[in-house]
């Protein structure tokens, strides 16, 4: 077999990649024993790039040359060797494929197509990675602001940031989300969002919420000497998501809040690169279970909640953590977060934000876990505080700096009445799930 042959083929060692001009997806496969998998992992490189289930007269050799997707590896787990047991119905199975850059080009949606595509009509087929070349990576400007740039708009240059999702979810009027805003702000909330339930809505609007509640946000301020970013939901149909957006803006509005994967990746990342767009953006994970919570099919959670959003630019990502009414298991937590905030060529580290049912005892774990450079969000945990949602504020501020200053929250609570109140209200609310 010649060079050219051997070059057309979609097949290749790990040594023989060019990785600055291939993207690499690894794949868990898991199917009968009597399916010929590294057979199959061929016809998926070829369906996935030059061809389809049978030859066609367009395929050429030197099409095959430079646009064929190429197997890099076949490895099963556990690793038989000299015969697979009869007792073995199903065969696990790990795929790399290498994609070249060429037929995708600096974009996510097909980077969807090629890496994921057809292949999630498979079975048991799910994404476990992707590896991009560094010339992927720079058609994307990535988080506006990052870790750093919300910091340096906040003033706040090394704690975790609190956050406050206002609750009741949705339903609510405007005069009854701005009371639960000021109060929020003043228990020291560093970032007030919406609910993802809430957007445009015709009892509630974006506009007359964004006007209100950055007048409270001054007046705070005034009084605080704290600056609150509020991140108003601009979620909504195209085009009137971006009309949202700007609008926001316009009225004052330091911070947008999307829920982007129902909208789509490639929308958050025109508003996030979008010069006239200049605050940072939180991105909302909702519907993301349905992408990622199959262990056999999908695409794992790091690329989900942490590398597509950190590429489409988002600057604070929330997340599920693993301490509160999540099910989510804390490896994977911290392999989201590593995957936000992690070096990836030059793109800025985007905040994680743990969320899901988080009370003031849990702060420990998520900075034990993730260290400062996170957001800690809270909705129930601050508004449902027996003393009210400022106090609600304190005790996570004051969980904050007892963790900061290496104090236990039991000894901190002894002279900080609402957070002992915290801890006696919630001391594990959801032992009853199982999580």
């Amino acid at each position: 077999m010649n060079t050219e042959e051997i070059l057309g083929l979609p097949l290749v060692l790990p040594d023989g990649v060019d990785y600055a001009e291939y993207l690499v997806a690894t794949y868990l496969a898991s199917f009968p024993a009597e399916i010929p998998i590294p057979k199959l992992s061929l016809a998926l490189a070829i369906e996935q790039s030059t061809g389809t289930w049978v030859a066609v007269p367009g395929e050429t050799s030197e099409v095959r040359c430079q646009h064929v997707a190429k197997v890099m590896g076949v490895y099963e787990i556990p690793d038989f060797e000299f015969g697979v047991p009869r007792s073995v119905e199903t065969r696990n199975w790990i795929i790399q494929i290498a994609f070249p850059e060429v037929n995708i080009g600096e974009q996510i949606p097909m980077l969807l197509t090629a890496l994921v595509g057809n292949i999630s009509m498979g079975g048991n087929i799910k994404v476990l990675d992707m590896r991009f070349p560094e010339k992927y990576v720079a058609g994307f400007k990535g988080p506006k602001f990052g870790i750093a740039g919300v910091r340096e708009l906040l003033g706040i240059p090394k704690r975790p940031l609190l956050n406050n999702m206002i609750k009741p979810c949705t339903g609510y009027p405007l005069e009854v989300g701005a009371e639960l805003f000021r109060k929020a702000a003043m228990g020291g909330c560093d970032i007030i969002k919406d609910d993802e339930l809430i957007a445009d809505a015709s009892f509630n609007s974006v506009q007359g919420r964004v006007k209100r509640y950055m007048e409270l946000e001054k007046e705070v301020y005034e009084e605080t000497g704290e600056h609150t970013l509020y991140t108003v939901n601009i979620t909504d149909k195209v085009p009137k998501v971006f009309e949202n957006a700007k609008r926001a803006v316009e009225l004052g509005c330091n911070a947008l809040m999307i829920n982007y994967i129902a909208v789509g990746l490639p929308i958050m990342q025109a508003l996030t690169e979008d010069p006239n767009i200049n605050v940072p953006i939180l991105a909302h994970m909702d519907v993301a279970g349905a992408m990622y919570m199959s262990p056999l099919h999908g695409l794992s959670s790091h690329l989900v909640l942490g590398k597509l959003p950190r590429l489409a630019g988002a600057d604070v990502v929330v997340i599920p953590a693993p301490y509160g009414k999540a099910p989510v298991i804390a490896d994977k937590f911290q392999n989201v977060a590593k995957n936000l905030t992690f070096p990836l060529y030059h793109l800025k580290p985007s905040f994680p934000m743990a969320s899901g049912g988080i009370t003031p005892s849990m702060v420990p774990k998520a900075m034990g876990d993730l260290g400062t450079d996170i957001v800690i969000g809270s909705g129930g945990g601050i508004h449902a505080h027996p003393q009210g949602p400022v106090a609600g504020g304190k005790a996570f501020r004051q969980a904050i700096d007892a963790t900061m200053q290496g104090i236990s929250l039991e000894e901190y609570a002894k002279e900080h009445p609402e957070l002992a109140t915290a801890l006696k209200e919630w001391v594990d609310p959801f032992a009853s799930f199982g999580f």
